[in-house]
C-alpha cells in the first residue's frame, strides 16, 4: 500500500470515528429521567396523517416519522434520526474542508468544533432543526463546488437541498434572502447567465409545489402560525441576546469560529469566497430585524467552522504544542460546560446548581421569564404519567366507539397517543394540527378532557349542563414539569347536543386559524 492510499485510509478511519462518536454522544449524554419532547410527539403523530402540509411544519418531517413508525416507532429510532442527520452535517463539513485542500488536522478540527457545540444539543431532539442545519451546510457546499468547477450537476444538487430544506422548515428562505445579494455583488453573479440555474429553480418549484398548493387551499396557515409565534414568543426576543447567543452556541469552539469569520474577511486565499461571509452577515441582520430566535441561525455555522479549521491548520502547521492546547481548550471547556449544554443533570441537580444555569440564561423560557428548569427539559417529563392516567380513565368507558379524548394542547395529545397502551385512543386537541384530526363520525357519549396546567375551570362548570356524570381521574404530579397540575376528567352520559357543540367549536377554531 502506497503512502497516498495509507493517508486516505487513515482519513476514512478518523471520519468514521467522529461520525460514530457524534451518534453515540447523542444517546449517552441524555439523562434517563427525561422522556421525549412535546414537539417530538406532534411530529411522530404526523406519520398517521400524511399530507402535503401541516399547520405547524412542512411535510418532510412526517415522512421521517413514517420511516420511524415502519421501524417500530421506538425511542431508539426517534433519537437515531436526528443523530444521523447531525453526523451527515459533519460529513459535509469534512467535504468542505477537503474542497479547500485542508489536511487531516483541519478535518479533525472542524469535526471536534461541531461536536463540542450546541449542534450536539440540537441533534438530540427529533425536530426539523437538525435537517435545517444539514440543508444549509449542503447548500453552501454545492455552491462552492459550482463556482469552482462550473458543472451543472452541482446546481441541481443545490436545488434539491433548497427544495427539501423548504419542505423541512420555511426558515431556509432566510438563507436564500441572504445569498441573493451576496452573489449579486460578487463576481459569482455570473451564475445568473447559466440556463441550468433556471432549470434548477424549476426543479425546486416542482418539488415544493404540493406544499404550496396545500398552503393555498388552506389559506396559508403558515402566516397565522408566524403571527402567533410573533405575538407569543418572538415578542420576548432581545436582539442583543440574539447576537450574544451566536457566540455562546460555539463558546468551546470559539477560536475556530473567530478564525472562520476573520479569515473569510481578511485572509487573501479566501477572498474569492467573500460571498459566504456577506451571506453570513446579511442573514444575521435579517434574523435580527425580525427578532428571530437565536438558534434559527445555526445553519450558518458549519461552513464558517470549516473555513476556520482550514485557516488554523495552516497557521498551526508543525506547532504541536499550540495544536494540542487548541484541542485541549475545545474539548476541556466543552466537558466543563456539558451540564449547561446537554440534559445530563437530573431536575434536582439543575435546581441545586440553579445560579450556574441562570447566569447563562438557560432558565429563561419563551415567555421571557426564568423558571426552575430549562424549557426543553421541562417539556421532556410527565408525559408517561399523563398517558397512564388517561389509560385509567379510558378503561372506565364502556362504549369506546363513542368516546372522544380531547387534550388542552398538542404536547398532551401527542404524548397520550405515543405512550398509551391503547393505540386507537386517538387523542386530539384544538391546538396545532390536531384541530384537523378529529373523528366525529359517531355521536359523542363520553369525553375525556385533559386540562392545561393552569386550569381556569377546575370544577368543569362549563360542561356540567351537558353531562350526567363528571369525575376527576387524576392530575400530573411529576415535579418541575411544564404540565404539572394538568388534570384528567371523565365526562359521561353526554346529552345529544354535545356532538354538535364540539363540531361548532372545531369549525370556530379552524376559522380563527
Amino acid at each position: 500500500m502506497n503512502d497516498k492510499n495509507l493517508n486516505r485510509l487513515t482519513e476514512y478511519g478518523y471520519l468514521v470515528f467522529f461520525l460514530i462518536l457524534k451518534v453515540v454522544l447523542s444517546f449517552v449524554l441524555v439523562n434517563s429521567v427525561y422522556e421525549l419532547h412535546r414537539d417530538e410527539f406532534l411530529h411522530l403523530d404526523q406519520a398517521n396523517h400524511l399530507a402535503a402540509g401541516f399547520t405547524s411544519v412542512p411535510p418532510l418531517t412526517s415522512l421521517f416519522s413514517w420511516l420511524i413508525k415502519a421501524f417500530g416507532n421506538g425511542i431508539f429510532m426517534v433519537k437515531l434520526v436526528p443523530a444521523l442527520i447531525g453526523a451527515l452535517t459533519i460529513l459535509y463539513c469534512w467535504k468542505i474542508v477537503g474542497f479547500l485542500k485542508g489536511n487531516l488536522l483541519a478535518k479533525c478540527l472542524v469535526a471536534v468544533a461541531c461536536i463540542c457545540s450546541s449542534l450536539l444539543r440540537l441533534n438530540i431532539l427529533y425536530q426539523p432543526n437538525s435537517f435545517d442545519v444539514l440543508a444549509w451546510t449542503a447548500i453552501f457546499y454545492y455552491l462552492l463546488k459550482y463556482f469552482d468547477e462550473n458543472e451543472a450537476k452541482y446546481l441541481y444538487a443545490f436545488a434539491i437541498f433548497v427544495a427539501f430544506g423548504f419542505l423541512n422548515k420555511y426558515n431556509i428562505l432566510f438563507l436564500i434572502l441572504g445569498l441573493l445579494p451576496a452573489i449579486i455583488i460578487t463576481p459569482n453573479r455570473k451564475i445568473f447567465a447559466d440556463k441550468h440555474l433556471y432549470l434548477a429553480i424549476l426543479l425546486v418549484i416542482v418539488i415544493i409545489s404540493p406544499n404550496i398548493v396545500w398552503q393555498i387551499n388552506h389559506h396559508f396557515p403558515v402566516l397565522t402560525h408566524m403571527k402567533t409565534l410573533q405575538a407569543t414568543q418572538l415578542v420576548h426576543v432581545n436582539r442583543i441576546d440574539f447576537f450574544i447567543g451566536q457566540f455562546l452556541f460555539f463558546i468551546s469552539s470559539i477560536f475556530v469560529l473567530l478564525a472562520g469569520i476573520g479569515s473569510l474577511i481578511f485572509y487573501k486565499d479566501f477572498r474569492k469566497y467573500s460571498w459566504i461571509i456577506i451571506t453570513y452577515f446579511i442573514t444575521l441582520i435579517i434574523f435580527s430585524y425580525f427578532k428571530a430566535k437565536d438558534y434559527y441561525a445555526l445553519g450558518l455555522y458549519p461552513i464558517v467552522l470549516a473555513f476556520g479549521a482550514v485557516y488554523l491548520s495552516r497557521i498551526l502547521a508543525k506547532k504541536y504544542v499550540l495544536t494540542g492546547l487548541l484541542f485541549a481548550f475545545n474539548i476541556g471547556s466543552f466537558i466543563y460546560l456539558l451540564p449547561l449544554l446537554m440534559p445530563v443533570y437530573s431536575p434536582d441537580e439543575i435546581i441545586a446548581h440553579h445560579k450556574r444555569f441562570e447566569r447563562v440564561g438557560a432558565l429563561r423560557w419563551e415567555d421571557g421569564k426564568n423558571h426552575q428548569l430549562p424549557q426543553d427539559y421541562a417539556d421532556m417529563r410527565g408525559w408517561k404519567e399523563l398517558a397512564a392516567i388517561v389509560d385509567f380513565a379510558y378503561r372506565k368507558v364502556k362504549d369506546k366507539s363513542t368516546l372522544l379524548v380531547r387534550a388542552d394542547n398538542y404536547g398532551q395529545a401527542g404524548a397520550i397517543n405515543y405512550y398509551s397502551k391503547y393505540k386507537n385512543i386517538n387523542a386530539v386537541s384544538y391546538n396545532a394540527d390536531y384541530l384537523y384530526w378529529f373523528k366525529m363520525d359517531k355521536p359523542i357519549k363520553s369525553l375525556i378532557i385533559i386540562t392545561g396546567w393552569r386550569d381556569e375551570d377546575p370544577q368543569r362548570k362549563r360542561e356540567q349542563p351537558y353531562f350526567g356524570k363528571i369525575t376527576k381521574i387524576g392530575e400530573i404530579k411529576t415535579p418541575y414539569v411544564r404540565e404539572e397540575g394538568a388534570g384528567v376528567f371523565l365526562l359521561e352520559d353526554a346529552k345529544p347536543e354535545v356532538s354538535s357543540i364540539i363540531k361548532s367549536e372545531i369549525e370556530e377554531e379552524k376559522n380563527d386559524h
